[in-house]
């Protein structure tokens, strides 16, 4: 049985009973993941900056077939099917805006601001792409991909990035919720990396 079959052994094909009852509230999921910071904490965090030292996180755009509380995974070069007995507490978009946050804040001197502050002084402004989310099964991978735009005040300066790491996983819900967890975090740490050295 090559890869590609065992991923879809692994995985629940959408419009299958197990998956109605799942989407119809019937039962509870038996994993529900979010996503957490693996960056050291560094305990209470007070923090000023001058103007344009901040850094305002927005949600990044994610494809329909992620944008879901399921968690996806690639069979085929077509084919998209969902983790069995795995849900995100929310959809990845917000996951990863929050994670990002959080891995900003760690790990940076930043003064970290929501969207729904920037009105304050936005500083840099990172915006992005999440494209890619979930389970690749031709590698056996949770796999994230992140193409992120940085922009300055008034936006006299914009860069791009590509940013995504993968975790090894089975398909398995046991094993695919902490890869996606480690890769995301993997991903996140690039992005603080390049957030924190940019002027």
């Amino acid at each position: 049985m090559n890869n590609v079959m065992r991923a879809a052994a692994a995985v629940l094909i959408l419009g299958s009973a197990s998956g109605c009852a799942l989407m119809g509230g019937s039962k509870a999921p038996k994993n529900l993941i979010t996503l957490n910071s693996t960056a050291p904490d560094p305990g209470p965090i007070a923090r000023s900056g001058n103007a344009a030292e901040s850094v305002t996180i927005e949600a990044p755009v994610i494809a329909k077939e992620i944008r879901t509380t399921r968690v996806a995974a690639q069979v085929g070069s077509t084919t998209v099917a969902y983790i069995k007995d795995l849900t995100l507490v929310d959809t990845p978009d917000k996951l990863f805006k929050d994670l990002l946050g959080e891995t900003v804040l760690r790990t940076t001197n930043r003064v970290v601001l929501d969207p729904q502050q920037s009105n304050l002084d936005p500083g840099l402004t990172v915006t992005g792409r999440l494209t890619n989310f979930g389970y690749d099964g031709s590698q056996g991978t949770a796999f994230v991909r992140y193409d992120a735009a940085l922009s300055t005040a008034g936006g006299t300066r914009v860069e791009t990035r590509r940013f995504e790491a993968r975790s090894p996983a089975d398909g398995t819900a046991a094993t695919v919720g902490p890869a996606l967890n480690q890769a995301a975090n993997d991903v996140a740490a690039q992005v603080a990396s390049w957030i924190g050295t940019s002027r």
